[in-house]
């Protein structure tokens, strides 16, 4: 059983990448959202994703 908290599914429809207002991607493991434009996975903390930059991630 996994208790990793789920994301919303409209919330991810209407959710883009503050940098690139592109699509993003949900990992559910890592629980990030991941813009594969920008290369940038925004963390989500207790069920809420944080969208600003500065706490992006830069993917490898």
């Amino acid at each position: 059983m996994n208790n990793l908290p789920q994301l919303d599914a409209q919330l991810l429809e209407i959710l883009v990448c503050p940098l690139t207002h592109g699509a993003l991607r949900y990992d559910e493991q890592a629980q990030e959202l991941i813009s594969e434009k920008a290369q940038l996975a925004y963390p989500i903390r207790d069920g809420i994703p944080i969208m600003l930059i500065e706490e992006a991630r830069k993917l490898d």
